[in-house]
């Protein structure tokens, strides 16, 4: 295993900072969060991640443009990279990967949360609660609904096991439907052409993608207005993905039932946001993420990514700085 040396974008108090540990003993480190820490170090690197969350574009640019030929090997330790996709980064030949699937697992539970949250009227569970009345009313049932998923990539794929687990359709859209051929989580897949056609079916609907030119306003006015007057949409992906001001309007006039949101075009999301008063609305600080240890687990990618590219062995999670993931 070959000698390396590694640059860290990182807040130098970082707790995911603790498993460099793991790397291998010969591996030279310089970590830092202003770019003069990196001058005179940055011409030897073979390996650069940005550790900063969020992502610092303008230092990540000013590190990167410091190293030299030697670099081989770029990791963001965020999924989305849509940020720091600065021309040079992505007209250079050094591979960019990411911390893909890391997060997964919470954000389709996330799906399910706001799914259930509108099956099962919890909202109003619990302001009966708080005006200590008691008034019977039905509720819905996952089961044998149809759950739509917009992009169906790591993120998509964890909501859709845990939906089968509650016997629901599950149907996904993805640039390359045939990826999906035998799958036994999709119960149907839509290329890109049939988004209109999988939302009018579908009782609830995640949004997953990641934001690229060819996702921003994916799904707008028009796409809104073919959603059943019962159906929910949640946007796990990115706020822009939704056209905001259409969803805003569906929503006041009732069009669809409700919307579960842990993405935005503007986050934080400022005070006097519609989205606040709106009761249709399961609103959540961009948290859905945010278990213990988040970070380690992003972190732990890396280092298995780092080990495999110390080996001679191929790097994971390549992302397609073209198509933005």
């Amino acid at each position: 295993m070959r000698s390396l040396n590694l640059l860290v974008l990182a807040r130098p108090n970082a707790g995911f900072l603790r498993l460099l540990e793991k790397l291998p003993p010969q591996t030279s480190i310089v970590v830092g969060d202003s770019p003069e820490i990196f001058d005179g170090r940055a011409a030897d690197a073979e390996v650069l991640l940005n550790g900063m969350m969020p992502a610092a574009p303008a230092l990540f640019r000013d590190v990167f443009l410091k190293t030299s030929r030697k670099l081989e090997w770029v990791h963001s330790l965020a999924v989305g990279v849509e940020g720091v996709l600065f021309p040079e980064l992505v007209e250079s030949p050094v591979p960019l990967t990411n911390a893909r699937g890391a997060f997964s697992r919470s954000l389709g539970e996330f799906v399910l949360c706001g799914a259930l949250f509108f099956s099962k009227k919890i909202d109003e569970m619990r302001r009966q609660q708080r005006e200590h009345r008691w008034v019977n009313m039905d509720v819905g049932e996952l089961h044998g609904a149809t759950l739509g998923i917009v992009s169906y990539g790591s993120i998509g794929q964890a909501a859709a096991r845990l939906a089968k687990a509650f016997g629901m359709t599950v149907w996904a859209m993805r640039r390359r439907p045939e990826l999906s051929a035998g799958d036994p989580l999709v119960d149907r897949v839509f290329g890109p052409g049939g988004l209109k056609e999988m939302l009018a079916g579908s009782d609830f609907v995640a949004v997953c993608s990641p934001l690229t030119p060819e996702t921003r306003g994916l799904v707008g006015a028009a796409e809104l207005a073919v959603m059943k007057p019962s159906a929910v949409i949640m946007n796990v992906g990115r706020g822009p993905v939704i056209d905001e001001a259409a969803l805003i309007e569906a929503l006041r006039e009732k069009r669809i039932r409700g919307a579960a949101l842990d993405v935005f075009d503007q986050e934080p999301l400022p005070a006097g946001h519609p989205f606040y008063d709106l009761d249709n609305v399961l609103l959540s600080p961009h948290s859905a993420d945010h278990t213990p240890g988040w970070t380690l687990a992003s972190m732990e990618i890396f280092i298995e990514n780092f080990h495999r590219f110390a080996s001679g062995k191929p790097l994971e999670n390549i992302v397609n700085k073209r198509a933005g993931y």
